[in-house]
């Protein structure tokens, strides 16, 4: 089942929603997203949001003042959803 989710994902024509994809394999969501996860530690998917995440915050202070919340609470941050891709260097 591992390698059929990872298949799904390598060769999908456009973007997956994990809701649909759950549904198309016939396992539950959290048990998908658990495996993605495994594939995402042995570095055969890439979470794009954790690589975009540890960008922003290496870059400077935000420039909202000493007020600002942060980026997790920021009305000005629009909330997207989760995607992953195959990295470059593993596609077979």
């Amino acid at each position: 089942m591992l390698n059929q989710v990872l298949q799904e994902i390598k060769f999908a024509q456009s973007v997956l929603n994990l809701s649909d994809l759950s549904h198309k394999l016939g396992i539950e969501h959290s048990a998908l997203d658990g495996m993605i996860q495994f594939w995402v530690r042995k570095g055969r998917l890439r979470d794009d949001d954790a690589e975009l995440a540890a960008v922003m915050n290496a870059c400077s202070p935000p420039s909202c003042g000493s007020s600002c919340t942060g980026k997790a609470v920021c009305p000005f941050v629009a909330k997207m959803p989760k995607t992953y891709s195959i990295p470059a260097q593993k596609i077979d």
